[in-house]
């Protein structure tokens, strides 16, 4: 810009005479103007095109991340579908093996009665179960028991029952008798192929059940022999007797 500074007004003025340095001056100043102008309408320009650009390029994403979040909406649905039906597909499975489950054992039980020659001899305590009341500590019990014996006489007995557990912290056996009134012929049997015995007791509120010992005895009598027979179950409880 040093060269700005040598210029001198005054000699300009005096060659060129005023009215023609005013014209100079003039031309000069619209000349500047004029580029100032197309200097500035081309940066305009390049500005509003680069904006553009930008624009579109920003449109383009935000049609990207909405395609991609309607994606993640539709894998989201596609999951939880799958996962209920996964669900009901469990449920089915836990509800068919339950039933089939039920089916051998009741498979199993008809078997000892129809075709005793396939199991031992005698008397059989084919299984117990238990079932809670809506009465706290109260449950209700029944004990199934099967004549195995090819020459099926009238079995004639009674059971008795002991649970074993844990009573403030405490291994204990509680008596049959201890925990319900039932009387002798109420525990009493007299069958040719099979019976169900049941009743109801009540637990001390700290006991623990663990197991359910069951005792089968057949007194002495003209047609049968002295016999008790001994078994224990866990102590679960079945959702219906």
């Amino acid at each position: 810009m040093n060269w700005l500074a040598k210029i001198n007004l005054n000699v300009v003025v005096q060659r060129l005479g005023p009215f023609k340095s005013a014209l100079f001056l003039i031309l000069l100043i619209s000349l500047c103007l004029f580029v100032g102008y197309r200097l500035g309408n081309y940066y305009h320009q390049h500005q509003a095109a680069k904006l553009n650009q930008q624009q579109s390029r920003l449109d383009a994403l935000y049609e990207e991340q909405a395609k991609l979040l309607e994606r993640i909406h539709t894998l989201e649905v596609e999951l939880t579908v799958e996962q209920m039906a996964n669900q009901q597909a469990q449920e089915m499975l836990k509800q068919t093996a339950q039933e089939h489950y039920e089916d051998k054992k009741q498979l199993a039980f008809y078997e000892k009665v129809m075709a005793p020659e396939k199991q031992a001899d005698g008397l059989v305590i084919d299984n117990v179960k238990v079932i809670a009341t809506q009465s706290p500590h109260h449950y209700q019990f029944q004990v199934a028991l099967v004549q195995q014996q090819l020459k099926r006489r009238h079995t004639k007995g009674f059971i008795d029952l002991v649970i074993a557990g844990s009573l403030d912290n405490k291994p204990t056996q509680l008596k049959l008798s201890e925990v319900a009134s039932l009387t002798k012929k109420q525990l009493s049997f007299n069958f040719q192929y099979f019976q169900i015995i049941s009743g109801e007791l009540t637990l001390p509120e700290n006991f623990i059940p663990e197991q359910i010992i069951v005792s089968a005895t057949l007194p002495k009598a003209r047609w049968q022999k002295y016999f008790k027979l001994d078994k224990s179950f866990a102590w679960q409880l079945d959702e219906k007797l």
